[in-house]
């Protein structure tokens, strides 16, 4: 068996508990959270380097693009974007990986991590990664073990035999028990006993004793599993899962369909700094609060203010708190969330809530993300809807038409290449292109700059379902984004 290890990054969910910065339209761990890269790029490059082999990912349809790009970005090339029909939680994602790895590198060794942790030391990160090795070869499920610093509750925790060192030296142990989610008093007394960790949700295996443990303690999954990476279909480079026996897996949890029933685990401990960036609070926890506990970012301003976290995310906004004390305030464009910090997990309430009201600022971001770039809404009205409309240099939208509005194109950076049906023409900086209702059209980037224009649409329906694509060199299908 090599001793190269395969990342597998988990890159689904939608992060409720950072709205509204956080949505399903696009999640936490593409955003720029704390620091220049998103969650999923310093994740990607955390478990990159000496011994590393080039990720896999697990990801939905819609995240696909994002997914590439991000990681282009930083310089990486992924070893495969594996696309699930839906999300049915981290069993089944994490056993499409193994069957995926396992084809093409059998007895692999697999580390399967979350793509939205922040973990500041890579370095003593990848080395306890590296000191797992001798457990994992020889046929041990590890788990990863963090350090525990406070009380918490809103965590799982995993109980050892043995306290870990005072330097929390790298060495495995036996697991002896998985605990939910504590109560407060029972989260301070496992802390002040030094026998329980906090459970990262990180794991490293060989892609054979994995599959072995669902074969006995999830056969039926193992099934479904199995058929849905069969009947894969390759997709300009990703691997889309069969959807139908995919449709019909249960959604379970890694820790649920094996890991509290196996037998073989054991724990390696981590002794760094380490956050899941679970909820807001944890966000001004890990920005680094000043001498009054407070935290700004972006246009925002805090007069006599204690532990306080202000996040302003449009540069055309000032958010000012005055007199605050334990508050979180989060003002994006389309919405605001005030909170007291101990509330912080309680976000996903209001989304929740938000969602019954069929609010669209529950689940959608203003800006929407393609893969030939994105765009945004400036003003609607009951029969028209203004967008801003970036096209990376190089890159085109599908052709397609509507049947329901007519569009005005205005360049205000760049040059556009414009198809209307037969016609094909350049369309430079203030510059303008009427599209009647029906024409097939396309808009082209030809340039190796952003181009820009502000669309103005007209019409008696004008949602985004309202495109029949023709061609797409995105291979995307139908629907509103394919």
């Amino acid at each position: 068996m090599s001793d190269v290890i395969h990342p597998l990054l988990l890159c689904g969910g939608s992060g409720t508990r950072l709205w509204p910065l956080s949505r399903k339209s696009y999640p936490k761990q593409f955003a720029q959270l704390t620091g220049e890269e998103s969650l999923f790029q310093a994740s990607a490059r955390r478990l990159a380097g000496d011994g590393f082999a080039a990720p896999m990912i697990v990801t939905g349809s819609d995240f696909r693009f994002t997914v590439k790009e991000q990681l282009v970005d930083v310089g990486m090339s992924p070893d495969a974007i594996i696309i699930e029909p839906m999300g049915r939680n981290t069993a089944p994602a994490i056993l499409a990986g193994a069957l995926v790895l396992e084809a093409e590198n059998p007895d692999a060794l697999m580390l399967v991590a979350p793509s939205d942790h922040v973990i500041p030391d890579q370095e003593r990160f990848r080395a306890v990664v590296q000191a797992a090795i001798p457990a994992a070869i020889d046929g041990q499920l590890v788990t990863f073990g963090i350090r525990p610093d406070r009380a918490e509750t809103g965590y799982g925790w995993l109980e050892v035999t043995t306290a870990p060192s005072l330097d929390f030296d790298p060495v495995a142990q036996p697991l002896k028990a998985f605990v939910e989610k504590p109560d407060s008093d029972t989260a301070q007394a496992m802390l002040d006993g030094k026998t329980h960790l906090w459970n990262a949700g990180i794991f490293l295996f060989s892609t054979s004793a994995i599959i072995a443990a669902f074969e006995t303690y999830a056969p039926n999954m193992l099934a479904g599993v199995r058929a849905a990476v069969a009947d894969a279909q390759s997709d300009i480079g990703f691997t889309r899962l069969a959807e139908d026996p995919w449709e019909k897996l249960g959604s379970d949890s890694i820790d649920y369909a094996v890991m509290e029933k196996a037998k073989n685990l054991s724990v390696m401990p981590y002794g760094g700094a380490w956050s899941d960036l679970g909820g807001w609070d944890a966000v001004w926890r890990e920005t680094g609060p000043d001498a009054h506990g407070v935290v700004t970012n972006g246009p925002s301003t805090a007069l006599d203010c204690q532990n306080t976290l202000l996040r302003a995310e449009d540069g055309k906004q000032v958010l000012v708190g005055i007199g605050l004390e334990d508050i979180i305030a989060i003002a994006m464009p389309d919405a605001v969330l005030v909170a007291h910090k101990d509330r912080a997990q309680d976000v996903k309430k209001a989304v929740a809530a938000l969602k019954e009201q069929e609010a669209p600022q529950a689940e959608t971001l203003p800006r929407d993300y393609r893969p030939w770039g994105w765009f945004e809404s400036l003003g609607t009205g009951t029969r028209f809807q203004v967008k801003r409309i970036v096209v990376n240099p190089g890159a085109a939208l599908s052709l397609q038409s509507h049947k329901h509005r007519a569009e005005h194109w205005i360049v205000v950076e760049g040059t556009a290449k414009v198809t209307i049906d037969d016609e094909v023409k350049l369309v430079e900086e203030n510059q303008s292109v009427y599209i009647p209702l029906g024409a097939v059209h396309r808009m082209e980037n030809p340039k190796d700059i952003p181009m820009v224009l502000i669309e103005v649409q007209t019409g008696s329906y004008l949602g985004e379902d309202d495109i029949i694509r023709y061609e797409d060199i995105y291979a995307r299908g139908q629907g509103a984004k394919g």
